[in-house]
């Protein structure tokens, strides 16, 4: 589980960089066609592609192991490492507000992580033939 939730984090963290990266250049004003057609053409857009399709088999396999309400959370340290990654290789500012922000995170991922990560029984998968 431990290995799931990180692995989530890493990837979510890519994802929004990715993202980032993809759209870096384009206008806020340019229109859908615009913005289709300069995505369409960045490798980097591909690369955020790929790595949903990751995120999600990720998260389908965390999801099997844990409750949503104990792993949702958690998947909030990826705020902070986009934070992280945004000051330092982007340049953004971080202002009191987020710092603050990121403390709040951190309290909320001690408490969750004082829970069971498991509250309801793991589900069975159906064997065909054998009566329900």
């Amino acid at each position: 589980m431990v290995i799931g939730i990180t692995l989530t984090i890493i990837v979510d963290t890519l994802v929004q960089i990715a993202w980032k990266y993809a759209l870096d250049g384009i206008p806020a004003t340019a229109s859908f066609a615009v913005v289709a057609r300069a995505v369409a053409i960045n490798p980097v857009f591909y690369l955020a592609m790929l790595a949903f399709a990751a995120q999600l088999f990720i998260w389908l396999r965390l999801l099997a192991e844990s409750d949503l309400s104990f792993a949702q959370p958690l998947t909030a340290v990826s705020y902070i490492s986009v934070l992280a990654i945004s000051h330092h290789s982007l340049n953004e500012k971080i202002s009191g507000s987020k710092v603050t922000g990121v403390a709040l995170i951190f309290i909320g991922i001690y408490f969750i992580t004082r829970t069971p990560h498991r509250t309801t029984a793991p589900a069975v998968a159906a064997v065909e033939g054998t009566p329900s």
